[in-house]
């Protein structure tokens, strides 16, 4: 048996790492557990987690001079996972800040979708069971 309990860390290049941090802390509502003197790189935390080990996303702000993200991006998309009751209230509160979602159907889940980009294109899904 595989001793994998779930997925602690997807950890994320940015440019701009100010606009990244109000994405996912302000838009999508997760939590900075970074201590505020770590200024590089930021840790979010999305989720309890199943052993104690907080499931996070992390930002990395790249150099100054980095270059411009190319397509195709190695990250396809990433999903994060909110409860039915929450999935139209939160359509129409991204909606009125100003995002154009985008729907999809799970190959394989019954479950319901929606598909937004982070400030440096990365496609972020939300996703509930239907």
């Amino acid at each position: 048996m595989p001793a994998v309990q779930g997925i602690s860390e997807i950890v994320l290049w940015a440019h701009d790492l100010e606009a990244m941090v109000r994405f996912y802390r302000d838009v999508l509502g997760l939590e900075v557990i970074s201590p505020p003197e770590r200024a590089n790189p930021i840790f979010l935390k999305a989720g309890p987690g199943q052993t104690g080990i907080p499931q996070m996303i992390v930002l990395v702000k790249l150099p100054d001079d980095s270059p411009p993200f190319s397509v195709p991006r190695v990250l396809h998309h990433m999903a994060f996972e909110i409860a039915p009751e929450d999935f139209d209230r939160e359509k129409a509160r991204l909606e009125a800040l100003g995002y154009q979602l985008r729907s999809g159907q799970h190959p394989i889940i019954t479950s319901r979708t929606m598909y937004l980009d982070d400030p440096e294109g990365n496609e972020v899904e939300l996703i509930c069971r239907a």
